[in-house]
């Protein structure tokens, strides 16, 4: 049998942890390997349970009671953080055994070794497939929009919870879009332009301030964010320290935010194309999570490499975008009524952000002897080649509008005029003379739809008799006019295509539609076209322009006879 010194030799020189507890599980021994695996000095453990001593230890209490009740030996596995280590989970494998004493139960004896290196082998296998899924997954959930926000909310989506507990994408403010208010000098201003935390975390930044996305956020000189970009590259602040933090955080009451949210690493990556950085992405563990590795910055940045091409093709055509916007309603101004008798309403909405601008157009030209020439077109394909084409048909249109002219023999002349000029972009147009009295129109389409009469006794019918004509710039020619005679308090309404074409819907199908079309109560053109873009607005994949116009009827005067400027 072993005496009390060879014993105490024995156990205070195994690498094994050794501890003996007893029947309340209080320690009442630790040999020092179990002291140096605790962090905690064994005068701290004695009279303690390893709860009291070690709160983020899962010990598995349950199965050492079960030792205590049935005398059992028992193998138990025992993982979590000690004082030693508070960022990286680890595992121990345990014997615990009954100790007695003439038939009295006095506790547990309990030997553990650490599995860290089977552990470490099977944590980094698992974190290996994640990192892969997440590369494999990228190609699919990034970019599926040509929204720079949305991609950005998309990087931020698949990061969260796989490799950061919160995602930061921010960007710079864009050149096409409200002006932004100056940053002091030294200080950087970005647009948070997504912001994603793991579940049960995401109240808490909302309850502290952490910020919202579409604000803009300044970094003063030296934080992590410009010197990242500066460098276009990486930086990782594990463990941030009070002194890191104050470089980002706009005062002490944001640092103190970020330490009750228990924040403590971070890794900025530079989202950046060869023309040069877009923004940042930057990823944020909290908590139990542990600190950012190597590989966790190699996916980081392989991430942000693979959104920064789909953020660039979202920027540039957001550019490009706002410009053909831009230019078009420019052009689209709103025209006067031609005759003072004359009413007119428009309205020009833009499709989705997803969808390029289009050319639709819409025109009103006076004509001597109170007679008018109202135009809606639309020029084929999208973009800022699409509103310069329709500005020059505009031109054209109004150099043509003569009044000895019927509307198919200006078309005629618009069609020759394009298709000798080289313009490569064929449209659609619908030209309508109206008389000085509002009782009849002459109508010529050149692959355009059909006109729209309002009627507000008689009610409302789709002008499908008349003659459709090939588009503009086709150069085939070959239109008619058609006469058309209605009340004078009709309301004619004309319109793109982009009211009433659906995919998978029949175009003559929707265009039969606007038969259930009316006038609102109070007779207002103005509440018509939005009771319009109302009803048929939502889910229109192309831009729509509509015109509303009506004759205001009065009785001549022979011997007050009035005349009308055409110009």
């Amino acid at each position: 049998m072993l005496d009390p010194q060879t014993l105490a030799a024995l156990l205070d020189g195994t690498t094994a942890g050794v501890a003996v507890l007893d029947d309340q599980l209080r320690y009442r021994y630790i040999n020092p390997a179990l002291e140096r695996i605790n962090g905690i000095p064994a005068s701290e453990h004695l009279g303690h349970t390893i709860d009291e001593v070690l709160p983020r230890l899962d010990a598995r209490e349950d199965l050492i009671r079960a030792v205590l009740a049935d005398g059992k030996p028992r193998e138990i596995t025992v993982s979590g953080f000690t004082a030693r280590d508070t960022t990286v989970r680890r595992y121990w494998q345990g014997a615990f055994h009954r100790l007695e004493s003439g038939g009295r139960v006095l506790g547990v004896a309990a030997i553990v070794l650490e599995v860290m290196a089977a552990d470490r082998r099977q944590r980094e296998l698992e974190q290996a497939r994640r990192h892969l899924n997440l590369l494999d997954t990228a190609s699919t959930r990034i970019g599926t929009t040509l929204d720079m926000d949305t991609t950005c909310a998309e990087l931020a989506g698949l990061v969260v919870p796989g490799l950061a507990d919160v995602a930061i994408v921010e960007v710079f403010p864009p050149d096409v879009a409200a002006p932004v208010r100056p940053a002091p000098p030294g200080v950087l201003r970005l647009r948070r332009a997504a912001l994603r935390a793991k579940p049960g975390l995401a109240e808490d930044l909302e309850s502290f301030g952490f910020g919202r996305a579409g604000e803009y956020i300044d970094y003063q000189e030296g934080a992590a964010v410009q010197r990242c970009l500066a460098a276009n590259q990486p930086v990782v602040e594990n463990h941030t320290t009070d002194e890191q933090l104050l470089r980002s955080a706009p005062g002490p009451a944001r640092l103190a935010s970020y330490r009750a949210l228990q924040l403590h690493s971070a890794v900025i990556v530079p989202v950046a194309v060869r023309a040069g950085p877009l923004g940042v992405l930057g990823l944020i563990r909290s908590g139990d999570s542990p600190v950012f590795t190597d590989e966790d910055v190699v996916i980081a940045r392989e991430l942000a490499a693979r959104a920064a091409v789909d953020l660039d093709h979202a920027r540039r055509y957001a550019h490009e975008h706002t410009i053909a916007l831009e230019l078009q309603r420019s052009l689209l101004s709103e025209p006067r009524p031609p005759h003072p008798h004359i009413e007119i309403a428009t309205r020009y909405l833009p499709a989705d952000r997803s969808v390029m601008v289009g050319g639709d157009w819409f025109d009103v030209i006076p004509l001597r002897d109170g007679r008018h020439l109202k135009a809606m077109g639309d020029v084929m394909g999208h973009g800022v080649e699409a509103a310069v084409a329709m500005s020059h048909y505009r031109s054209l249109l109004r150099m043509f509008a003569d009044d000895e002219l019927e509307p198919h023999l200006i078309l005629e002349q618009l069609d020759r005029m394009v298709e000798r000029s080289g313009l490569d972009r064929a449209a659609t147009c619908l030209l309508a003379v109206v008389d000085r009295y509002g009782a009849a129109c002459e109508v010529s389409s050149a692959g355009h739809l059909p006109p729209v009469l309002i009627d507000p006794l008689a009610g409302t019918r789709v002008c499908e008799e008349i003659a459709v004509g090939p588009p503009l710039g086709t150069g085939f020619g070959g239109y008619r006019t058609t006469r058309l005679e209605f009340d004078p308090r009709t309301v004619l309404f004309l319109y793109t295509d982009g009211l009433v074409e659906r995919r998978g819907e029949d175009i003559d199908t929707s265009v039969r539609r606007l038969r259930e079309l009316a006038m609102p109560s109070g007779g207002s053109l103005d509440a018509l076209l939005d009771g319009v873009l109302d009803r048929f607005g939502p889910g229109a994949e192309d831009d729509i322009a509509v015109l509303a116009s009506r004759t205001r009827p009065r009785e001549p005067d022979p011997a007050r006879p009035e005349t009308y400027d055409a110009t």
